[in-house]
């Protein structure tokens, strides 16, 4: 599994209006093909008036599986830069629709190329890009003695909490970037001296806030 990956969090729609023609982008994350193939028929049955429904997707982790298409534009003016916009944002797991009702205004191959890379643009804005980063669970069970030094401990190291379950002890649930879960358990065993029970869980991914553009910081 990849540490962390650019995608989509929801699914979003957007319209921008270029010579009195409609541009709406869609956009949803997409695990499978089958997913965004899903997506790409249910928008167009929403808009089977519109004069073309484009799309494009990049799935999977090194991204095997793409699909673009022009949807009777002519050739390479719309499947194929809204699959540019995909890869160049570098997203994954991602299916982009974008949706034309014409005008009556030409645009030209040039027009057309830059109006539909600015809708899956716009469509993938508003489905609101994240940073999934893997996690795994760490669950640490101590005495209550040990819950305010522990408690302290994780603040100053910012780590992601989830539940806490309170019983005869207290078991607290943390999630650690999977990459370093056998150091941080490591590092609970020290803080508590060896007297907390520490067992590691599954691996999972977390969305992180990102903008539209940007790279992860290293």
């Amino acid at each position: 599994m990849l540490e962390s990956y650019k995608t989509v969090e929801r699914q979003g729609s957007a319209e921008i209006v270029i010579k009195k023609s409609r541009f709406i982008g869609h956009a949803r994350p997409a695990r499978t093909e089958e997913e965004a193939l899903r997506f790409i028929a249910e928008v167009k049955k929403e808009h089977s008036a519109a004069t073309h429904n484009c799309f494009a997707y990049v799935i999977g982790e090194r991204d095997e599986w793409q699909k673009q298409s022009d949807d009777g534009e002519p050739s390479g003016t719309a499947g194929k830069p809204i699959l540019e916009v995909i890869k160049n944002q570098g997203l994954k797991d991602v299916a982009v629709v974008v949706t034309r009702y014409f005008g009556g205004i030409l645009l030209g191959a040039g027009g057309l190329i830059r109006a539909f890379a600015d809708g899956a643009a716009t469509g993938l804005a508003a489905a609101h890009p994240v940073l999934q980063v893997l996690h795994r669970d760490v669950y640490l069970e101590i005495d209550y003695t040990w819950l305010g030094k522990v408690e302290h401990e994780l603040r100053l190291r910012g780590t992601l909490l989830g539940e806490t379950l309170f019983t005869d002890k207290v078991t607290l649930h943390c999630q650690p970037p999977a990459v370093t879960a056998e150091q941080f358990a490591s590092w609970l065993t020290d803080i508590t001296s060896g007297q907390g029970l520490v067992s590691l869980g599954t691996e999972h991914y977390l969305a992180q806030e990102i903008s539209v553009g940007t790279e992860p910081a290293p």
